[in-house]
Order: structure tokens, then C-alpha cells, then sequence
């Protein structure tokens, strides 16, 4: 754990000067590997509307590297089961306090999984709702009303949820909206031109905030 952490103190300007972002290869057998086209989406988007330069060549990382430390930000999604080994825990958890910062979207059926494997990197943290005044809804675009819908599942109203580590807002968790499948290529969901920016837009703030903060 000594050698985990003094890693994570050591490479922590990296966490804030890279332009790089990553998608998280979890153990389980969940489709991590799920919309492939929407993260190379949101990068062009994002570099296209925002300041970003992000490098459009995404990593892929596993929970339990020491590359996750050069990343200001992972994604996570998919479908099915999540698990993390005690290894993985806690890199990702020094990752997340050093300054790191992780987006998962449910892609449905994701939501007892990622709970579940979470509560073992935090503990005593537990998933809360973001209040709609939350700088992440407040970036280049404005979300008054919060997380947008982009797919319907359950005729649940999405929901953005939080971990907060000494105040700081670590891991944003969209639930019920499906952004992710809005990043994609249109032709893969068909989405109407209005959804898709909706759900573009709202991924460039959560990219935006995790780059500032």
C-alpha cells in the first residue's frame, strides 16, 4: 500500500497536465468494451466546442495499473457485472483521492454491479445525488434541469449521481440516461440530431469539470 501511494503523490502533476483520457477494462465479464464509437465522438465534440486539446488516441487501462495515474479522467460502462480484486481497489481508490476523477455511465443493467464494486474502493462513501446547481451541469453548457434523458428504459427520471472525497467530486455517475449511447455514431441508435447533442454536450461538461478540478 506504502508503494501505491508514494506512486500516486509522485505522479500527480501528470493527473493534471494530461490531455488524455482513458476508458477503464474492469474484470467480471461486463462489456466494458460497450459503444465504441462514442468516446472518439465526445473527444471531436469537445475539442471542436470547448478549450480541449485532447489526443484522440484513447487508452485503455486496467484498474489496477499505474497508467491510470497519467490520466485527469477514465470512463466505465457496460451492461453486465463489474469486480474489482483488492489490487485493483486500491489503485483506483489512491487514483481517485490523488486527483483523478472517473465517469461511469449505466448502459442499463450496470447499476447493482458498479454500487457494489464502489462501496469497496469507498467505504464509508456513498453514491449521492448531484443538486442541479452543481458546476458539472454549469460548464460550457448549461443544465438547468440537470442530467438529459437520452434512451428510456424503466420511465425512471435520469439522475446524476456523486462520490465526494473531502468535498471534491471524484466520480459522476449517469443513471437511467444512457449518455454514452448518445455519444455513438448516429446510425448505431438512430437518435434524433437533438438527443445526441444533448448527450455530447452534457459529456463535454463532465469532461470539462474533471480537466478544472
Amino acid at each position: 500500500m506504502r508503494f501505491t501511494f508514494i506512486i500516486s503523490i509522485f505522479l500527480f502533476p501528470l493527473i493534471l497536465s494530461s490531455q488524455q483520457i482513458g476508458i477503464l477494462k474492469y474484470d467480471g465479464g461486463g462489456d466494458w468494451y460497450a459503444n465504441p464509437t462514442s468516446l472518439p465522438n465526445l473527444i471531436n465534440f469537445s475539442n471542436q466546442n470547448t478549450k480541449t486539446a485532447i489526443d484522440t488516441n484513447i487508452v485503455t487501462v486496467s484498474p489496477d495499473s499505474e497508467d491510470l495515474f497519467s490520466l485527469p479522467i477514465v470512463f466505465l460502462t457496460g451492461h453486465g457485472n463489474v469486480y474489482f480484486d483488492d489490487k485493483a481497489v486500491e489503485n483506483l481508490r489512491n487514483y481517485l483521492i490523488s486527483g483523478g476523477f472517473i465517469h461511469i455511465s449505466d448502459n442499463y443493467g450496470l447499476d447493482k454491479y458498479i454500487r457494489r464494486e464502489m462501496k469497496k474502493v469507498f467505504p464509508k462513501l456513498s453514491f449521492q445525488e448531484i443538486p442541479t446547481s452543481h458546476p458539472i451541469f454549469h460548464q460550457t453548457f448549461d443544465f438547468p434541469k440537470g442530467l438529459p434523458k437520452i434512451h428510456e428504459h424503466d420511465k425512471k427520471a435520469p439522475q446524476g449521481f456523486g462520490l465526494f472525497y473531502e468535498g471534491r467530486l471524484i466520480a459522476f455517475y449517469d443513471y437511467e440516461s444512457d449518455l454514452s449511447d448518445g455519444w455513438e455514431d448516429k446510425a448505431i441508435h438512430n437518435n434524433p440530431n437533438e438527443v445526441r447533442q444533448k448527450a455530447l454536450k452534457m459529456g463535454s461538461n463532465i469532461i470539462e469539470f474533471a480537466f478544472k478540478n
